[in-house]
Parts: C-alpha cells; sequence; structure tokens
C-alpha cells in the first residue's frame, strides 16, 4: 500500500484532548478476557502509556482463518508521548511477553495487540500503516473502538458509520 492509498483519517478537534491512540485487542487462546487484562497491564507499566478508556470485552468470530476458536476483543484508548513507532514496538514486546507465536497469517493467537491509530498521523511504512488498513472491514474493531473512539473519521466516515454499514451480528459482548 503506498501513502496515496492509505485511507485518510479525520479527527474532529475533542478527540485529540483525549487520547493519542486506539489500540485493539484480541485473544483466542486460554483465558481470553485475562489475556486482554494483562495486556493492558504490561502496556501501562511504568506509565510512558496511560489507559484512559477500555472498551467492553466482545466474543467474535474468527475471521480471515475461521476454523479456530472464538475470539475475545476489545479496544483501548491511551495517552502517550512516544511516537508511533515505538508505542507499536511496545505492543509487540506486549505480545511478546506473553508468548506470542506467529505460526500462520489470522491464526490462533494468545494475544494481537494492535495500533489502531495514532492521533491524526497517516502512514505506510514498512512496520506500521496507519490508520490500520483493514478498521473498516472488521466489525470485531468496529464494535468495541466506538464505543471508545466514536469520532473518529476514517474516509469521511466516523468509527460509528462505518460499524452501523458493517454486519456485526457476530460481536456478542462478554462483559
Amino acid at each position: 500500500m503506498t501513502e496515496g492509498d492509505a485511507p485518510r483519517l479525520g479527527i474532529a478537534e475533542p478527540w485529540r484532548a483525549d487520547f493519542d491512540a486506539v489500540i485493539g485487542l484480541g485473544s483466542n487462546v486460554g483465558d481470553k478476557p485475562a489475556n486482554l487484562a494483562r495486556a493492558i497491564e504490561l502496556l501501562t507499566a511504568g506509565g510512558e502509556v496511560k489507559l484512559v478508556r477500555l472498551s467492553g470485552i466482545y466474543r467474535t468470530a474468527p475471521w480471515g482463518k475461521v476454523d479456530q476458536d472464538w475470539f475475545a476483543n476489545a479496544c483501548a484508548t491511551v495517552r502517550t508521548g512516544l511516537p508511533a513507532l515505538a508505542l507499536l514496538r511496545r505492543c509487540l514486546a506486549v505480545e511478546e511477553t506473553l508468548k506470542r507465536v506467529r505460526q500462520e497469517r489470522w491464526g490462533p493467537r494468545i494475544i494481537d495487540v494492535d495500533v489502531l491509530v495514532y492521533r491524526d498521523e497517516v502512514s505506510s511504512g514498512p512496520e506500521l500503516i496507519l490508520p490500520h488498513p483493514r478498521i473498516t472491514e472488521r466489525a470485531f474493531v468496529l464494535v468495541p473502538m466506538a464505543e471508545v473512539a466514536p469520532a473518529v473519521r476514517i474516509g469521511g466516515k466516523t468509527i460509528v458509520e462505518w460499524r452501523d454499514a458493517t454486519d456485526s451480528s457476530e460481536v456478542v459482548g462478554l462483559h
């Protein structure tokens, strides 16, 4: 994806005051809700990343590779002074600490921690694409993200508008 292909992110001014990034979390191995909670704990340890708001946890069908267990998904808004790439590396360190194994694309995972949006940055670098390129296709991201970041705009629509235009019948709240 080239920079011209990246979806444009439009952010209302109040959004900027509330948080710096939206983080997506998912797990379908072991105690899924506990894995999400531990990931947030590790992400915010030390104070460089501060949790602003955490969505509910949703039970979701697998996406991409469908012959695997259901997922628990959530989104969090965070405040941080870390640049986007440093935040991504922190997310990857959380995955490593929790022993994520990358064997197959979209396969089972103890934890997945993604930077979905970071401020109003749009990038298409080799390590990080912002906003995340498949947000608008994935109900398992849109439903919890609409809870914590409804004003974020991608491609001219708010996250709520994208959620409402997506089949979210298989995204069910756990808590």
